[in-house]
């Protein structure tokens, strides 16, 4: 947690008991069911107060990283106050070379994020992207996106493929972004054209893979879209050698055991 919330925090009704170096929650009884109750009772203050924003009313798991034990159920807007784990689902849509049989990517499909969008307006997103909630595995979260965010029908992401999860953990405004994306590549036909269902994308571009990669490198695009882009990059050889690994060991410390897939 950010220790410049400690303060506010320990000002909370229900609050746990804020120590120099960490926070520590004394469970009563009840269960499940009391610390849901004691969370959503806090969050909401801490709301009130200005450190949880972009409230969402979407419930996510608040689960223990080391064994992926759900511990409570907590509003999605507080996970970057509380600093806890959360799952993404993202999928590169990308298109072959129609005249080269089982040749490179040619080009990847980057969506623009809605000028509203609580988080991260109006930058560039993956093709797929989004949170997993709770009562989802990251594979079924991006069916829905598939939808939600491009038209896909369930039959189409039937090609999708999981390539593997990396880690983010990063210092925000909010708090801290500690999330697993569980990255997914799609390959879509020459003639396809998505379309955004929930408004929440603001428009679509199919780029030459140089012009997309320059976005991820850049400022423009969201850190977990880069991360999951520039992966898409290297497991494609697509960059040059001396660049490749320098991302590589970059990213290799990101990568999660695949074992964990199965979540």
């Amino acid at each position: 947690m950010a220790r410049a919330h400690l303060p506010l925090l320990a000002q909370c009704a229900d609050a746990p008991h804020v120590g120099e170096d960490r926070v520590v929650w004394h469970d009563g009884a009840g269960g499940l069911d009391a610390r849901d109750a004691r969370l959503a009772r806090m969050n909401q203050e801490l709301r009130s107060l200005g450190l949880i924003r972009g409230w969402r009313d979407e419930a996510f798991a608040l689960v223990d990283p080391a064994s992926l034990r759900v511990l409570a159920r907590i509003e999605r807007a507080a996970a970057r106050f509380w600093g806890t784990l959360t799952f993404g689902a993202h999928a590169n849509g990308y298109v072959r070379d129609p005249g080269r049989t089982g040749g490179p990517p040619m080009h990847l499909w980057i969506a623009q994020r809605s000028a509203t969008k609580a988080t991260d307006p109006g930058k560039y997103d993956n093709l797929i992207g989004g949170g997993v909630p709770e009562g989802q595995s990251p594979a079924q979260a991006l069916v829905r996106e598939g939808w939600e965010e491009a038209g896909l029908q369930p039959a189409q992401m039937s090609a999708v493929r999981a390539v593997g999860i990396l880690c983010l953990k990063r210092d925000i405004a909010e708090g801290l972004q500690f999330e697993w994306l569980h990255a997914y590549d799609l390959r879509l036909p020459e003639e396809f054209a998505p379309q955004n269902q929930d408004g929440e994308v603001a428009g679509f571009r199919c780029l030459p893979l140089d012009e997309a990669l320059a976005l991820a490198a850049g400022e423009q695009m969201t850190v977990d879209a880069a991360l999951v882009t520039l992966d898409f990059a290297l497991r494609h050889a697509l960059l040059p050698a001396d660049a490749a690994r320098a991302l590589e060991a970059g990213l290799a410390p990101r990568r999660i055991d695949n074992a964990i897939q199965a979540f």
